[in-house]
């Protein structure tokens, strides 16, 4: 009932904003824009407040749902202590026949979730989560430059994926003298992974990072926002090299999403996602979470676990070597109207997500049982699957700007209990 008392108030928060929103022409051509304060709610953060504004350029609108330039502006902070800053901008006019994706964010987190290694088999202990908060937790700032390009081969629908990533990230013990926290009798478990060397002295407290990332593309979606129809497959190389790294290591994506149209508004939509580390180099532990992705639909794209891929799941619950994820949503807007001549319409998504580990981080450290029930490693099901599954509610405005609001349950209270997001964009 909680729950749902939040959704009715900052749904009710949009809608009254987007019905302020003064009237211009019709988003069909020329500049349109959705600016909204930053007002949502997510289990894992807490409730989100600040401002955002999406700027659209359609051109002569002969391209319309599709955009020549989009210009997206956060500055947010939530009350769990995660602030967003973050402006991106996505245009396919920069560099003739290529997408052009650039990315500058800070993220700051006061209490990022750790949940150790390998899923499973590291134990959830949820009463201590909920007497000591902040056991499963570290602080983490990261900075991130991302700048994606997108092309294809002479105006078909096979292209290719090229870009270039930093990350700096900044790790620490959580501040629990500014949030006024007790400190945890034996450390909290990032200060125990850091005490008996799964993490070790060099990594602790985070580094920078530069990735340079190849792949191939196959993408006949209708539409970038809500594709109804078409499919879209990466296969992407992403490497960190030697000469400009302190961890050199390359990581591999396999991602394939699919669209399919059951009547003009209802939709079959999937996505299976396959990431692995390539060679014996090991990945600094604060980069394994990362996720390879062309195009970000959020302010972040990590896990598993959390409303970026297994929604209900707790936030990086899984994190190993190599996992395997998928998505499946059934879509269906069912109300179009329009206010104050701006396209609006009202969706509902059910969906179904799970995820594996398939080769977990090596342990290479001799622990004693001792050792390991002191670092929960006692759990033996890490290659077994996560899931969850629930709904959730789309407000489209002008096709490309979409407010969303879901709801998952996890199956297994290992990985939590539920998770319920309100921010912007389908998942996939």
């Amino acid at each position: 009932m909680l729950i749902m008392k939040k959704a009715t108030l900052v749904i009710g928060l949009f809608l009254l904003s987007a019905s302020l929103m003064y009237a211009q022409q019709k988003a069909k051509k020329g500049f349109a824009f959705g600016a909204l304060p930053a007002i949502s709610f997510d289990s894992d953060l807490g409730f989100q407040y600040g401002a955002l504004v999406n700027l659209y350029h359609y051109g002569d609108g002969s391209r319309f749902p599709k955009y020549d330039h989009s210009l997206y502006m956060e500055y947010s902070r939530f009350t769990k202590g995660t602030g967003i800053n973050r402006l991106m901008y996505d245009t396919e006019k920069l560099i003739p026949g290529v997408r052009s994706t650039v990315d500058i964010t800070y993220l700051t987190d006061q209490m990022m979730d750790f949940y150790g290694f390998n899923g499973y088999q590291t134990y959830y202990d949820a009463d201590l989560s909920e007497t000591t908060r902040h056991f499963y937790k570290n602080e983490r700032n990261m900075f991130r430059i991302k700048a994606d390009f997108q092309g294809s081969f002479n105006g078909s629908k096979f292209g290719w994926v090229a870009g270039y990533s930093f990350y700096n990230f900044d790790i620490d013990t959580v501040d629990i003298k500014k949030l006024e926290l007790n400190a945890v009798p034996g450390g909290t478990l990032y200060q125990r992974y850091v005490k008996n060397g799964l993490i070790s002295a060099e990594e602790a407290n985070g580094g920078s990072i530069n990735y340079f990332k190849i792949g191939l593309k196959y993408d006949t979606r209708d539409q970038l926002a809500c594709p109804m129809k078409g499919l879209w497959t990466e296969a992407v190389l992403q490497t960190a090299p030697g000469f400009i790294n302190k961890t050199p290591h390359t990581k591999f994506a396999l991602i394939h999403r699919q669209y399919f149209t059951l009547n003009k508004d209802i939709s079959l939509a999937y996505r299976v996602d396959y990431q692995a580390t390539i060679g014996k180099n090991k990945v600094p532990y604060y980069a394994q979470p990362l996720l390879i992705t062309s195009f970000l639909t959020g302010a972040s794209n990590q896990g598993l676990g959390g409303n970026r891929t297994l929604r209900g799941v707790l936030r990086n619950r899984v994190v190993g070597d190599a996992v395997a994820f998928g998505n499946f949503e059934l879509r269906y807007k069912f109300v179009r109207f329009e206010l104050l001549n701006q396209n609006f319409y009202l969706g509902t998504n059910i969906f179904f997500d799970s995820g594996i580990i398939l080769n977990p981080i090596d342990i290479n450290v001799p622990l004693t049982d001792a050792q390991k029930i002191e670092l929960k490693l006692t759990g033996t099901d890490q290659g077994k699957l996560h899931a969850s599954a629930g709904a959730g509610l789309k407000i489209g405005w002008n096709e490309n700007f979409i407010i969303s609001a879901d709801f998952g349950k996890a199956f297994n209270k290992q990985d939590g209990n539920t998770g319920f997001y309100i921010g912007l964009n389908y998942l996939f």
